[in-house]
């Protein structure tokens, strides 16, 4: 890459842990520092963060990152021209602007407590489900911001007396974090950026703001929610109290939408993205496009305050990894999430056994709310690796599910094929790692994977954003380099197309065994 000597840091805050990594002008990341938080669990289906510990972790992994660097013989301190954010999307926070304390606990994306407000509207709004999808692409759900933050309006004393105030502001984690570093209740700046604004059920796709009908409708208060600003700009500058005071933060986007920059996703291009959930996103150039079939219509990223928006077709998998670790920390049946892919491989099948990991509920392409987990095809035979094995295939199944939809929503195959007329995923996250899992995703599918050196491709993305907005690198650099691609791993499907069809029904069977399961009684 072309690009002035220097560093680019990129703070990574995920949904179980938070990095700081930091890449020299070739894109290669020269130190980093990871740390896992707490996930709160009060009560079945319910998923909180303490927005305190998050803004520590982030602290602490910024100063464990600069550590490593300087002790490796780079020079961060004088050389870091700017850094960029990625975050956990749709995840809810509500703090006093005058305390800078949170009001409650963050509500996490995939916690699903809302489920009667989303029935309540259906039933009150003349579009039903739908309601909303014109202007902001996506369903009434309890995955979206909306939801979470009327949740919070309507039942915590303190938000409801903070708005009645004036004192309460709401954000989802970018906006929690730049406040925050940018002065916090000394005038920190209330931002979020135009891909986290889209998954708030909030913006307008069309015109990147919040919608004002929405709004009134839902009876949230505007003065309540951030400005949107552009995925590549200078927002502002790190604040004293923190590592590195003075410091541009020139980037932000969502998790998702940095790892279409990250893996340079240009109009036509797919990623999907395995971490605790997956996510897969088709870039659909300038148009957005409605789905038919279960998928939402987001954003893809936009780079800079003048530049055109590129928006995506996404289907959104709420628990992937988070079965691995469902394995490892409530059935114990792993000590760590590597191993799954030795026990895996200990057995050539399934034996017939199929896991749905409907844990709270399915999104897309199914959006069933009702749905539970099931295991299914169980016998005497069954034994540990069949159940770990099944859990690798669940992800690999809800990832063509969602490809099968994006394939008719776009009328074609969701990517320019090579020259061989293949169509290619690029795939990241860190569950990528896993060779198995890869190579049943391509089996499951019938066509390549693509799994670049680098995996981690969200922090680089939102690098990338940053580096952009100060000139350390330019457009070109990130979406013409053929440098990453030589070197990436390719998984050849090498499944009989007769066993792959009748896999994928078996499949289809088992989803349907999830539905209305919601109410089970203990």
């Amino acid at each position: 890459m072309a690009g002035e000597k220097g560093f680019i840091g990129s703070i990574d805050q995920g949904t179980t842990s938070t990095r700081f990594i930091i890449y020299d002008h070739d894109a290669r990341a020269v130190a980093s520092h990871q740390v896992e938080f707490t996930q709160f669990y009060p009560e079945a289906g319910w998923v909180e963060h303490d927005p305190m510990e998050i803004l520590e972790s982030v602290k602490v992994c910024i100063a464990k990152a600069l550590d490593k660097a300087t002790a490796d013989g780079h020079n961060v301190d004088g050389g870091l021209k700017a850094i960029g954010l990625t975050d956990q999307r749709e995840t809810t926070v509500v703090w006093s602007k005058s305390t800078g304390l949170p009001l409650h606990k963050a509500i996490v994306w995939m916690d699903a407590r809302t489920s009667s407000i989303c029935r309540r509207l259906e039933k009150e709004l003349s579009g039903g489900r739908s309601h909303f999808v014109e202007s902001c692409g996506l369903p009434i759900s309890t995955y979206f911001s909306a939801m979470k933050l009327l949740w919070l309006m309507e039942n915590i004393d303190a938000v409801k007396e903070g708005i009645k105030k004036g004192d309460a502001i709401f954000g989802t984690i970018d906006t929690w974090l730049i406040w925050n570093m940018t002065g916090g209740s000394n005038g920190g700046l209330h931002v979020t950026d135009v891909t986290n604004a889209s998954r708030t059920m909030l913006m307008n796709l069309k015109t990147l703001t919040w919608d004002e009908d929405t709004i009134k409708t839902l009876g949230i208060p505007a003065e309540i929610l951030p400005k949107i600003v552009s995925n590549s700009e200078v927002i502002g500058e790190i604040c004293k109290g923190w590592p590195i005071p003075g410091i541009k933060i020139a980037g932000c986007l969502g998790d998702q939408h940095a790892a279409m920059l990250g893996q340079a996703c240009k109009k036509g291009e797919a990623k999907s993205t395995y971490g605790t959930g997956a996510f897969i996103l088709l870039n659909t150039g300038e148009v957005p496009i409605k789905s038919g079939h279960g998928l939402l219509t987001t954003l893809s990223y936009k780079l800079g305050p003048q530049a055109k928006t590129n928006y995506a077709l996404e289907g959104s998998i709420a628990i992937a990894g988070a079965a691995v670790q469902w394995l490892r920390d409530s059935l114990g049946i792993i000590k760590s999430a590597s191993e799954i892919e030795d026990l895996a491989a200990m057995v050539e099948s399934t034996g017939g056994v199929y896991f749905v990991p409907a844990f709270n509920g399915l999104f897309a392409p199914w959006w069933r709310e009702d749905a539970r987990g099931v295991c299914i095809g169980i016998t005497r035979f069954t034994n540990k690796s069949h159940i770990a094995r099944a859990v690798l295939e669940s992800m690999c199944f809800q990832v063509k599910d969602v490809l099968d939809s994006m394939n008719k929503d776009a009328g074609e195959k969701g990517s320019l094929d090579n020259e061989r007329g293949e169509f290619l995923l690029r795939v990241d996250g860190g569950a990528t790692a896993n060779n198995l899992l890869m190579q049943i995703q391509a089996d499951l599918m019938g066509t390549p994977v693509v799994r670049p050196v680098d995996i981690e491709t969200t922090a680089l993305g939102a690098a990338y954003a940053a580096g952009l907005a100060v000139g350390f690198w330019k457009e070109e650099d990130i979406f013409e380099s053929g440098e990453k691609s030589k070197n990436s791993k390719v998984f050849r499907p090498a499944m009989e197309e007769a066993t792959r069809k009748k896999k994928v029904e078996s499949w289809c069977k088992a989803v349907e065994r999830t539905f209305d399961l919601a109410d089970l009684s203990l």
